[in-house]
Formats: structure tokens, sequence, C-alpha cells
């Protein structure tokens, strides 16, 4: 049985088609998130792929993946990271944190962040507090050309039937099943891509 298996399960889904890599969903989960300088929880990343004078650039919003089946769950000696029983969401009790590191090293996608300030990990956990009062994930709301959505998976995924949860630049999906649903510029498909530095 996989981990994280429950009734209901959230996640993302990003459009990339929509995206122009304005980065306000960054901005808005750092000043929702208090971060300090040099620490994000969501990720705008652009990629370059081809050769002039044939090349294209897509853009990459990313933040914890709340997978099905956590990397980082299942090292932590301690609890402190678990999957919540209501959402699926993978969350993080900073309490019980001790600052090891395990679960940093084990996330295929480089997710949960450690604090030196605290000695402690911090994540992304889909804002759950905004979400219990009725209101969608910072990254979300702020998206100025919609290109992000916050729900139920299988809802997700019933909506956006042609998107799919890896792209070339992502990890094979099948190590953790990411709850994350991208519908993909035909260039995300190819393995020759350039990170740009912005």
């Amino acid at each position: 049985m996989i981990m994280g298996e429950s009734e209901s399960r959230k996640g993302f889904y990003f459009n990339q088609e929509a995206c122009i890599g304005c980065r306000t969903c960054q901005i808005a989960c750092k000043d929702k998130n208090d971060l300090d300088v040099g620490m994000l929880f969501r990720h705008v990343l652009s990629f370059e792929v081809g050769n002039y004078p044939d090349t294209g650039v897509y853009h990459l919003s990313i933040s914890c993946n709340h997978c099905l089946d956590p990397a980082c769950v299942k090292v932590c000696p301690t609890g402190a990271m678990y999957i919540d029983a209501e959402d699926g969401t993978v969350q993080h009790n900073d309490d019980v944190c001790i600052g090891c590191r395990s679960c940093v090293m084990a996330c295929p996608y480089g997710h949960p962040k450690y604090n030196e300030a605290t000695r402690t990990v911090h994540k992304c956990d889909a804002c759950i507090q905004l979400r219990a009062e009725g209101e969608q994930p910072s990254c979300v709301a702020s998206c100025v050309m919609r290109a992000l959505e916050f729900g139920d998976i299988e809802e997700l995924r019933s909506a956006h039937p042609q998107a799919v949860d890896s792209i070339a630049v992502l990890v094979d999906s099948s190590k953790t099943h990411p709850s994350l649903l991208i519908d993909p510029r035909d260039s995300a498909g190819s393995d020759e891509y350039r990170q740009l530095m912005m």
C-alpha cells in the first residue's frame, strides 16, 4: 500500500502554457510565509531548449508536490514530517523537528528547506491555515495568469485530462507519486534543456 492513500488527496495543477514566468506566485509564497533571504518554498524556474534559430523557453512553477509516497516522510526519524489524514498533503511539525536534514537529502525535488536560524526544517504546507478559512493557497490566489489551481487531485485530473505528472526536468513520477499535474508546453518534453539563470 502506498503511504499517503486517503479518501481525499489534494494537490496542484500548473498550466505551463499560461505561465509567463512573472514569479508573482513565488513572491506571494515568500511573503505569506515570511521567509528569510535565500529561502523559497515555491520556485519559478525557466528553461531553454533547442538551438538558434529554433529555440523555445518555458517556465516551471513548483513547490512541495505533496507526494502520495513522500520520501521525506519515510526518512523522518521523529515524525515531524507527516501526511495530513484529511487532505493527504505533506505537513511538518516544527515542535518535534530535530533538524537532522534527512528529509532535505531524501526529497528528489529538493523541496524541504533547512533554516539555519531555527535549526529546523520548513516547507510548503499548501497554506493549510488559509484553506481552513476557505481561501486558496497564496500562490494560487496571486497568479495573474490563473496558471495554478489547487484542489482534489482526481477532480483536477478530470478537469485537465491532458495534464501529466512529470516533464523532462523533473524526476520520474513513479518514485514518489507527486500530487502535481502539469499542462506542458511541447518543449517541456525535450531532454536537451538548459536552465536559465534569472
